[in-house]
Parts: C-alpha cells; structure tokens; sequence
C-alpha cells in the first residue's frame, strides 16, 4: 500500500512545490514508484514537471467534480517513475461548486483508494490556505510534512495549520500524522537562519527533518526548464539536500 504525505502550509512562497516536486523525483530516483497529486490551482507541480497545465482535459478539477474517474486523469511517466495528476486555474471554482455536496471531505481520498496500491508513495501539493482542497488532501493522506522558510514569521500561522490538522485527525481522518517539519531556504551564512531553526526547535513540540533545503540558485531556475532539480542539475546543493530528504522520508514508517 502507498504511503500518501501531505506537503502543507497555508503561507504561500515556503517552499511547498518545490518541495513537492523534488522530494517525489529524489523519492523516484531511488527507485520508488511515485504518484504526484497537484491540489493547487496555480498547477505550478504540474508545470514543474513539464506538463502544460492548460492542455489538460482530465485534471483534479474535473476528477473532484466527478466528471472523471481517477484513472482518466492521472499523466503516467511525466519522467521514470513518476506519475501526476495535474491542477490548473479551473481548480479555484472547486470550493464553490461542492457547496451541499455530502461527504465532500472524502472526495479526493474515495478515488485516491482505487489506485493508492500502485504506488509506493502519493505526494499531495496542497494550495496555500486551510480550505476544502487541503482538508481532502489531510483526510487522504497517512501523514503531513510541512515547510518552513527560514525567515522572521516562520512561526506565524504554525500553530493553526497543526490545529487544522489535529482537527482533521479528530474528525476525520483518526490515522493522520504529522511527519515533521523541513526548514527551507536556509542561508548558513545568516545568523536568521540559525535564529530562525532555534525558535521553531524551541517552540515546536513535533519532528523536524535534520535535512535543511538550502538557498539554491539551481533550485530556483529548475521549474523555468520544467523539471525536478535530480533532472536538472543532480550535482547540485538543492538535489543533494532533497535526496537526503528522501532517505529521511523513506527510514519512516
């Protein structure tokens, strides 16, 4: 059975996507079969791996509304190992179109059941907000991994997104964990940083990857190609920090 990780955070520009498309594509080149599920309706995952997002018939928009089934939507091999089920801006009328829907909470995972036995991991991107796209992502998944950029406010809103998730695991998903938190662009140049890292140690009573995903010049330019940092430039700070990243994903059960 695949183990399905929500990439969370309702701040906007911590690090999420990137995350979500380089740890699948590190998770892939150690030779897991992975499903990528982009819930954001900017579909920047889906442009990051070099799919055109506005081409798509099949997306999660379509698959939420039940105009699709799962495996109508899902891209296979967008690169080895790697499977995506694309988002793009249609996405945004989701929130509204399921207003008197029953169970809509479970819509993402009663389809995500068809197929989760595929794969060995399902990495969920989520959209920057605590609204019903993320709720169906943490009813779907086993376990949240949250970023963190290591800047002044990285604490600011923390508190919520794990109150949403306690809330989820509460009422709707009793198997939901959070995994942890993984610091991203970290400068070891700034005292920031370090500050930052402490205050969020000192402050937070769950997991954080030793792992630390560097500011990264190669990392930032890899979406403008369309491709993973592994694809890339493999030799990179960024695809090292997200490979080791993967071995501290996968050593978790």
């Amino acid at each position: 059975m695949g183990r399905i990780i929500a990439i969370a955070n309702q701040k906007g520009g911590v690090g999420k996507t990137t995350t979500s498309i380089n740890l699948s594509a590190a998770l892939a080149m150690k030779g897991k079969k992975v499903l990528v599920i982009d819930c954001d309706p900017q579909g920047n995952t889906t442009s990051g791996f070099g799919v055109d997002k506005n081409e798509q018939e099949n997306t999660i928009y379509e698959l939420v509304l039940g105009e699709c089934s799962i495996g109508d939507c899902i891209i296979h091999d967008v690169i080895h190992n790697i499977s995506l089920i694309p988002a793009n801006v249609n996405l945004a009328a989701a929130e509204i179109e399921l207003i008197g829907v029953d169970h809509k909470e479970y819509i993402l995972k009663n389809e995500v059941d068809y197929v989760k036995d595929n794969y060995d991991y399902i990495i969920i991107d989520c959209p920057p907000s605590l609204n019903m796209l993320t709720i169906n992502a943490m009813t779907t998944a086993n376990s949240v991994i949250v970023p963190i950029q290591c800047e002044y406010y990285a604490l600011e809103g923390l508190s919520q997104l794990i109150h949403t998730v306690n809330l989820v695991k509460e009422r709707l998903n009793p198997a939901l964990a959070l995994d942890g938190v993984v610091f991203t662009m970290y400068d070891s140049r700034t005292n920031l940083s370090a500050q930052v890292v402490e205050n969020v140690k000192e402050n937070l009573k769950s997991h954080i990857f030793e792992t630390m995903i560097p500011r990264n010049i190669r990392l930032a330019e890899a979406p403008s190609f369309g491709m993973p940092i592994t694809r890339y430039d493999c030799k990179s700070a960024g695809a090292d920090a997200y490979l080791r990243l993967a071995d501290e994903v996968i050593q978790m059960k």
